[in-house]
């Protein structure tokens, strides 16, 4: 199990405002802190993906339980 130094509550929230929600989080970490992310929007996954890739975090890993996904970011540089 990873350890997270922040969580975003982000369950029953539409597009896009996990990522909204999650950005936000991030801005206030340190590099290398870690973020985890809760919701239970299924595009999640890519936008995810795709917003950690551009921002230059890493997707460290994901999971799918009961319908909840949960990413786990790392803060990059």
């Amino acid at each position: 199990m990873l350890k997270a130094d922040k969580i975003v509550d982000a369950k029953g929230l539409a597009c896009p405002m996990p990522i909204v929600r999650t950005k936000k989080a991030m801005d206030g970490l340190e590099s290398g802190q870690m973020l985890e992310v809760q919701t239970t929007d299924k595009g999640a996954k890519n936008d995810l993906t795709a917003w950690a890739k551009s921002s230059g975090h890493e997707l460290v890993d994901s999971s799918e339980q009961d319908g909840i996904l949960t990413f786990w970011i790392r803060k990059g540089e």
